[in-house]
């Protein structure tokens, strides 16, 4: 148990130490890693609000189904609710249809147009939800091949554009952060091995007396881990600050524009497993850039 006590004092004064002899150099490496993580946290909440966009236009999007002549919507009801991807099903029967139609065109009374027409030319109708966007055009598919269905049809442009915005800031978001990534990791390289550099002669004394290279640098690795976390603190800051930015010019807005909006607010899961991976992807990061300045150092001794 002692023992175990002044590993650790001996750790935690060791990785003080080096972080004094920093300067700032540590706040170069924090700063860039804080940058990293701020980008990386935003893509990825874009690319979740996106894809919960996603699913709220999927929820609301309708699959109109249009039967054959003399096939009533009220039969096939029953089945086509039983598919595992719908949510809703609503009938919209030849007469209600035409009762619309002839409200739309502005005519004064259906018997008339009824008349002219020789009966009532529209069918019976099925408006459809899907659970999500995404099964909406195997849905359409499955419909059409239904028995007394003439057509299918839906509109699923605004919800291509959307999946097409995701997909193009997953790819730009994706190079943003290697390239970053990889910055971050050389400045932590760079700070870590002027702080072994500028240590060079108390390394050397330890080595003389025994201590192994390993035991001698773990507190640069526990360094490189603090640069992360630090950074990884930061960036989670200003994810919360510019959320309630946000949060708050919504509260402003027409009640219509916070209806289209409030899909994409995260729930409290995905705030904190962002939280956590932004912590685990910043120790990464620390850590490989402590490894490759003590790697250097190493091969060079």
């Amino acid at each position: 148990m002692l023992l175990s006590l002044t590993k650790t004092n001996y750790l935690l004064r060791e990785t003080l130490l080096g972080l004094r002899r920093g300067g700032w150099m540590n706040w170069a490496a924090i700063s860039t890693v804080a940058v990293l993580l701020f980008l990386f946290g935003i893509s990825l909440q874009s690319s979740w609000q996106l894809e919960g966009l996603l699913n709220r236009f999927g929820s609301q999007l309708e699959v109109s189904v249009y039967l054959d002549t003399g096939i009533q919507a009220r039969e096939l009801k029953p089945l086509v609710e039983r598919f595992p991807d719908v949510s809703e099903v609503s009938v919209v029967s030849k007469e209600e249809a035409w009762a619309n139609l002839v409200s739309d065109l502005g005519l004064s009374e259906i018997s008339g147009a009824t008349h002219q027409l020789e009966g009532n030319p529209l069918v019976d109708e099925l408006k459809v939800k899907a659970k999500s966007s995404q099964v909406v055009p195997g849905l359409a598919e499955k419909l059409a091949k239904l028995s007394g269905v003439d057509e299918v049809q839906y509109v699923d442009e605004a919800v291509q554009r959307v999946a097409e915005l995701n997909r193009g800031i997953r790819w730009v978001s994706f190079v943003i952060v290697m390239v970053l990534t990889l910055t971050a990791i050389a400045v932590i390289t760079t700070t870590i091995r002027l702080i072994v550099l500028a240590r060079r002669r108390e390394i050397e004394v330890m080595q003389l007396v025994g201590a192994t290279t390993s035991w001698i640098y773990l507190p640069f690795l526990l360094q490189g881990v603090v640069f992360g976390l630090a950074g990884a603190a930061i960036a989670w800051i200003l994810l919360l600050s510019l959320q309630q930015f946000f949060r708050h010019l919504l509260a402003q807005q027409p009640e219509f524009v916070q209806l289209l909006t409030s899909g994409l607010q995260l729930s409290l899961l995905r705030t904190i497993l962002l939280a956590g991976i932004l912590l685990g992807f910043g120790s990464l990061v620390g850590v490989m850039g402590s490894l490759f300045a003590v790697r250097k150092i190493t091969l060079k001794s």
